[in-house]
């Protein structure tokens, strides 16, 4: 049996276009693991954010207290 005959470019094409979809399901398949690292990914930047936020909230707060130590008296700093 022929697979490729010549004079018939249809079947050329056809296994050209068989064999890049193959190929890149073969890759997809051995790759599984990337859409894994974009998740922890994400899930460490939302940690880092998460601790950046608190940290802000901290030196919000420990200013604020300050600030009104200072006000109430009159400028000095106890």
């Amino acid at each position: 049996m022929i697979i490729n005959p010549p004079g018939y470019p249809e079947i050329t094409y056809l296994r050209a276009f068989a064999g890049t979809r193959i190929a890149r399901l073969c890759d997809a398949r051995k790759r599984r693991d990337v859409g894994a690292s974009a998740i922890e990914l994400a899930i460490i930047t939302a940690i880092l954010v998460g601790l950046a936020v608190t940290v802000l909230v901290i030196i919000d707060n420990v200013v604020t207290s300050r600030a009104g130590q200072i006000n109430s008296n009159n400028g000095r700093i106890p």
